[in-house]
């Protein structure tokens, strides 16, 4: 009881136990039931008996029912032995220790003043104690009391005063910082809540004064701690001591004094992070308060927080970062003139991560700009998505950046030509946030052209290829920047659209903006869709737009409209880009023409769903350009304004010119060219751009030669005579001269490189001429025009292999026009003949040493096409035709060459030409079939191609095979009879072949054997016996020997009861050329197909039994005996059986003296076994 009077007493003095407390203490009435619960507790503990924090645990749960509250000579008592385990300095773990602390809590809710001085008096005890769970119980009692608390805040401090001087470091010192922290942001919240302070002026001033003097203590005495969680303590804590002395103006001079040593913490600490948010939070402090900072207090903070900024050497987190510039955006709302004139400063300095870092600070005040004008404060922050963080910086920056960013804008302009990577995209992204804040401040610099001045600086970076992989990789991040800029703009901004409209089209036609036009259409689109694409008065437009308007060349609509097409057209571009080129056609299309508005609103949907990929009739780009030419040229037409499209020819006429040969637009502009010139009207202005361009194209360059040809081709859609008279002008200034008198220099010319390019270009222009001519005119002007001046050019030209294909290519463009347009029976005979002469002397003359030519197959192709023109080509020519194409494209190459085609780099490519050439031959029969009526025919076919089936080059035998399989399909498609007289050579060239070493080929011959079944059964109107044999196929591709044997035994046994057998004699002539020729399975499979034959079918061939025995007798001469002497023998044996007296009589003659010595065996043999 005295202990707790003494307390008592204490309280009274310093004043801190209120009246009403004294009042209601005296005024409660205590339960006796919790009492005898706490009491018995309370002895277990004071007898030692027993777990003292099980013991702990349970008195805390009594004492915290809401009846318990025990008398005050127990509450003496158990603060009595709850404090021994508290402050005990060993022999007490740390539970029991913080059971004791959760104790003291609980006894607070009832007894809290006895509680506090118990524990102040803890605080300010010098004796030796553990006080890290006095302060532990402090913390929890201000988490819980924080009201109560507040009474004794000036007895804190002074306890704490105490504790700062016994302890230099580890957990006691943490949780006394954090004690402090926690206590004076009550303080703070107490002293900004607008009830009335509690305290009197001399105790506040008291309070001040005891935080000063353990300010000062533990400045004094925690300072230089070692451990890095220390000093983040110490830091926390002397952070929390200054936001709350500068609330008082008479602390503020001490403030100053000591603030520096916060910046010093840069230096000393390894986290910065911990020390910009202490930075930060006492600067936030300082903006609530009215206190002038000084001068040199302000560079030593805002340099040292920009320090830590810009220094490249560390790796500072997006976290870090954004305290760091929480804390100049602070700075700039303390004192703005000197945040923006420091940073302003920044931008000159020699060091780039400076200047970057003034930058991305000028940016983020912008940004904050507009987000405090993007906000209305009279409603909740947070229902615009922004965190209190974000809106109070908001609010600290708006009065700077509005007065000054025209000021930094224009400051910032000095560094656009400055060729350091970091700088120009730190200049970009300052851009970005002013665009997105202030539109309207930029008026002191075009920044809407340095972002396309800088895309174009990139784009020629890249283009000049000098880069290494990284820095390239850096310019592509700047190109993709300057689109982000640009596409993200919001134009419903202030100032955005006249910041946009019309300076947009400035940087629409320029080649080197190109990449731009994604973000430009999404841009122009947004701002038609709000109907600002208005015409504006002079004194409306931007001064950049003005200047830069009178500098370059006049926009015309007829240039926005040629580059937005060649945009829409070019290959490379992409499907984005040209998809913007299309749509800023749409939005800008009263800017072109008035008429076509209704055309484009329909089809430019379609273009962009193609380029979608939603049009399943849109394949390739080859589609995509004849669909957009289709849609230029409705749009002319529809305009039917021919001074219109002449200036729009003009001008594409003049890009053209300009156009690199190399550049990927090229070719797109000759088509549009010659689109425009298709729908003109005046004739002369027509012939004068095409002369132009055929005189000024490089014809050596392919792009351009075919851009050449297109010129042409399109141009004649409406204007046919027209350009064939500009071709044949054009045509004789190269031919002139060529037999007669001309000077040296003109002979140089004529017979330079690019004037035989130009010839062979003419050559295919004039058959391409003929493709896109009606019948009149193609009819009118064939023979005397195009195919004069196709030979005129050809006889002028060197004739090397450019020309000979152009003339190929051209001959069989003229000749499909003709076919086309039903004039087949109105070609000239002559002509055809001497046509037909050449290019089967292009044949004759063609190198068999080379591997594999496109000659061949073009000229087959030709032959096809001018072989469909009446009259019919004669059974001379014909066979002379097939038997040079056979040459060149079934007996070519060589086996040797394969062997170097399939090693080389182009063995696929060689292959696929040599396939191609074998269809293409394969129609070449097929057409002459339709068009020769006569039966030798086939067999002349058959005899061309009887070499190459019987060839030791398994290729050679693979391509043979192929044109066969052509020929038998055609003839059994047409219903013609050819193919079965025939029917026993063809057999006895393919039998063999069934078990030839190529698998395909084996198919091949099963595949024509097949169809040659099919013909003779439908020729004989009867049904194939033994069924068809495709199902006997699958046994060819097995890799046994034998089991190739046995299949093509059973595809002998149905083709030799289908055989006709007055084929007999033909067949067995095939058989033995493959005897004299063939070697290995080859010859097996001939002996096993003769022995079937012979089996099934040698009694019915009485008629021709000796001229088979004279071919039998014949095969003995060869030097390949030993491989079908069994197969031969056992022949004669059949022969002899099945007819006997016919055999032996021949036997019986005197044996001639040519017989061989195998032969002579075989006829006694017989003699012997027969003859008696």
């Amino acid at each position: 009881m005295e202990r707790l009077r003494a307390l008592r007493g204490l309280f009274a003095c310093v004043g801190c136990m209120p009246s009403c407390i004294r009042r209601r203490e005296r005024g409660r009435v205590e339960s006796p039931v919790p009492i005898c619960a706490v009491t018995l507790l309370l002895q277990r503990l004071q007898d030692q008996e027993g777990d003292r924090e099980q013991a702990y645990c349970e008195l805390e749960h009594v004492l915290g029912e809401e009846d318990s509250r025990p008398p005050c000579g127990v509450v003496n008592r158990l603060l009595a032995e709850v404090s021994q385990d508290l402050t005990a300095a060993q022999g007490v773990t740390d539970s029991v220790r913080m059971a004791a602390s959760n104790v003291l809590v609980a006894l607070a809710r009832t007894h809290f003043s006895l509680v506090m001085a118990e524990l102040q008096g803890h605080l300010k005890a010098t004796g030796e104690m553990c006080k890290e769970f006095v302060l532990v119980t402090l913390s929890k009692l201000f988490s819980i009391y924080a009201p109560q608390c507040i009474s004794f805040v000036w007895l804190t401090l002074a306890g704490l005063c105490s504790v700062v001087g016994h302890v230099r470091s580890g957990q006691t010192l943490r949780i006394a910082c954090a004690v402090v922290k926690q206590w004076l942001e009550g303080v703070k919240v107490h002293l900004h809540s607008r009830k009335q302070c509690p305290w009197p002026a001399a105790e506040k001033e008291q309070i001040y004064q005891n935080l000063y003097q353990l300010f000062c203590s533990v400045l004094s005495n925690w300072q230089d701690c070692k451990e890095e969680e220390d000093k983040r303590a110490v830091l926390g804590a002397v952070t929390a001591m200054l936001t709350v002395l500068l609330q008082e103006e008479q602390q503020q001079k001490h403030v100053w004094e000591q603030v520096l040593w916060l910046v010093h913490q840069y230096q000393e600490a390894q986290d910065t992070c911990t020390v910009t948010k202490s930075l930060n939070i006492f600067l936030e402090a300082l903006a609530g308060v009215q206190s002038i900072i000084p001068e040199d207090k302000f560079l030593a903070i805002t340099s040292a927080v920009f320090y830590q900024l810009s220094d490249d050497t560390k790796q500072h987190s997006e976290a870090d970062r954004a305290e760091l510039t929480h804390c100049i955006l602070l700075q700039a709302r303390i004192c703005p003139e000197e945040t923006v004139l420091f940073l302003q400063l920044q931008l000159g300095s020699q060091r780039k991560a400076s200047c970057v870092a003034a930058l991305g600070l000028f940016g983020a005040l912008a940004r904050s700009d507009g987000q405090y004008r993007g906000l209305d404060f009279q409603g909740s922050l947070l229902s615009y998505g922004l965190c209190l963080h974000a809106c109070f910086c908001a609010s600290l920056v708006e009065p700077v950046v509005t007065e000054k960013l025209s000021q930094v804008v224009e400051a910032v302009q000095c560094l656009c030509s400055d060729p350091s990577t970091q700088v120009r995209r730190a200049v970009l992204h300052f851009i970005k946030d002013v665009l997105s804040a202030n539109a309207w401040s930029c008026s002191a610099w075009d920044v809407v052209g340095h972002i396309f001045s800088e895309f174009s600086r990139t784009t020629g970076r890249r283009a000049a290829g000098d880069l290494s992989a990284q820095e390239a990789q850096e310019e592509g991040a700047l190109q993709a920047l300057c689109m982000d800029i640009l596409g993200s703009l919001d134009v419903s901004a202030r100032g955005m659209t006249k910041l946009l409209w019309p300076r947009l089209l400035l940087y629409v036609v320029p080649a080197q903006y190109t990449g731009m036009l994604i973000p430009v259409s999404r841009c122009i689109q947004a701002l038609a869709e709000r109907g600002e694409l208005t015409v504006r008065d002079m004194g409306e437009l931007d001064p950049h737009f003005l200047s830069s308007m009178f500098q370059g060349p006049l926009l015309t609509p007829q240039i926005l409209l040629a580059r937005l097409l060649v945009v829409a057209g070019s290959p490379v571009a992409g499907s984005e880009l040209q998809a913007a080129a299309l749509l800023l056609m749409q939005n800008l299309h009263s800017k072109i023409h008035r008429a076509v508005e209704p055309v484009w609103a329909a089809e430019i949907p379609l273009l962009l769903q193609c380029l979608e990929g939603k049009d399943e009739s849109f394949t390739d780009s080859a589609e995509w350009e004849h669909r957009l030419l289709q849609f230029l040229r409705a749009s002319l037409d529809i305009m039917e304004d021919e001074a219109w499209t002449m200036a729009l020819s003009c001008e594409l006429s003049r890009q053209l010119s300009s156009s690199a040969s190399s550049s990927g637009e090229k070719t797109f502009l000759y088509k549009a060219l010659g689109t425009v010139l298709g729908a003109c009207k005046e004739v002369l202005h027509v012939q004068e751009k095409l002369l132009q361009h055929l005189e000024g194209a490089n014809a050596e360059e392919p792009s351009e030669a075919q851009g050449m040809i297109s010129l042409v081709s399109l141009a004649a859609d409406s204007n046919f005579h027209a350009v064939l008279d500009t071709l044949t002008v054009f045509a004789s200034r190269l031919c002139k001269g060529r037999n007669g008198r001309i000077s040296r220099r003109k002979k140089t010319e004529l017979d330079s490189a690019r004037a035989q390019a130009t010839r062979s270009a003419l050559i295919l222009a004039h058959g391409s001429l003929a493709l896109r001519a009606s019948k009149e005119q193609l009819l009118a002007r064939l023979e005397g025009d195009i195919v004069g001046n196709i030979l005129l050019l050809y006889s002028c030209s060197c004739q090397d292999l450019q020309n000979k294909l152009a003339l190929v290519q051209s001959i069989t463009d003229f000749s499909s026009a003709v076919h086309a347009v039903g004039g087949s029976a109105f070609f000239n005979p002559s002509l055809k003949g001497k046509l037909l002469e050449i290019l089967m002397d292009l044949l004759k003359k063609y190198y068999l040493g080379t591997r594999v030519s496109p000659v061949p197959l073009k000229v087959v192709l030709a032959l096809e096409q001018l072989s469909k023109l009446k009259p019919s080509v004669g059974s001379k020519d014909m066979s002379e035709m097939l038997t040079l194409c056979c040459r060149n494209i079934v007996t070519h190459p060589s086996a040797r060459m394969m062997l170097k085609i399939k090693k080389s780099r182009q063995a696929a490519q060689y292959l696929q030409l040599q396939q191609t050439s074998l269809k293409a031959l394969g129609q070449l029969m097929v057409v002459l079939l339709k068009t020769e009526p006569t039966l030798s025919f086939f067999q002349n076919i058959v005899h061309v191609l009887q070499r190459s089936l019987t060839s030791d080059n398994m290729w050679e035998r693979k391509r043979a095979l192929q044109t066969c399989s052509q020929l038998l399909a055609a003839c059994e498609e047409l219903q013609r009879g050819d193919a079965c007289e025939s029917f026993g050579s063809l057999v006895g060239l393919l039998a063999p072949l069934t078990c030839d070493p190529m698998p395909a080929s084996r198919q091949l011959a099963a595949t024509c054997l097949s169809s040659l079944l099919r013909i003779q059964a439908k020729v004989t109107y009867g049904v194939i016996e033994m069924g068809d044999i495709g199902s006997q196929c699958e046994g060819l591709n097995d890799c046994s020997t034998i089991s190739q044997l046995r299949t093509s035994s059973k595809i002998a046994r149905v083709v030799c009861s289908n055989f006709p057998l007055e084929q007999t004699v033909d067949f067995m002539t095939a058989i033995k050329d493959t005897f004299r020729k063939a070697r290995g399975t080859r010859v097996r499979a001939a002996g096993k197909w003769m022995i079937t034959f012979l089996q099934m079918c040698g009694k019915d061939i009485c008629r021709d039994a000796l001229l088979i025995l004279y071919i039998l007798r014949s095969c003995t001469s060869s030097a390949q005996q030993s491989t079908f002497m069994p197969f031969l023998c056992q022949a004669v044996v059949i022969l002899t059986r099945c007819h006997q007296e016919v055999m032996i009589d021949n036997f019986s003659r005197l044996p001639k003296a040519t017989d061989s010595e195998t032969w002579r065996r075989i006829r006694e043999f017989c003699l012997q076994r027969w003859g008696r």
